[in-house]
C-alpha cells in the first residue's frame, strides 16, 4: 500500500521492508536488540508530518506517529 503521501511512499517501503526483515529475522528469532530502522521511520514521519500540514488534516485528539505527545510536550 502506497503512503497518503505521494512523496513519502518510498519512504514507506523502504522502512515496511527493513522493519519487516529485522522482525522476523531477529525479533521472532529471540534476539531483542535495538530496531535497526528507527532512523528510517524518523525519516518517514518527518515527511508525513509535512504531507499532514500542507492537507490541513485535522488531527485534534488522535494519537498518530506520537503527534500529539509531541504537540503536548512542545507545549509544556
Amino acid at each position: 500500500m502506497n503512503s497518503m503521501g505521494e512523496a513519502c511512499t518510498n519512504m514507506k517501503h523502504e522502512y515496511n521492508q527493513c522493519f519487516n526483515r529485522w522482525f522476523t529475522k531477529k525479533f521472532l528469532k529471540g534476539d531483542d536488540s535495538e530496531d535497526p530502522c528507527t532512523d528510517l521511520f524518523k525519516r518517514y514521519k518527518l515527511c508525513m508530518q509535512k504531507v499532514i500540514k500542507k492537507k490541513e488534516i485535522d488531527i485534534e485528539g488522535l494519537e498518530f506517529m506520537g503527534l500529539c505527545k509531541e504537540k503536548s510536550e512542545s507545549s509544556s
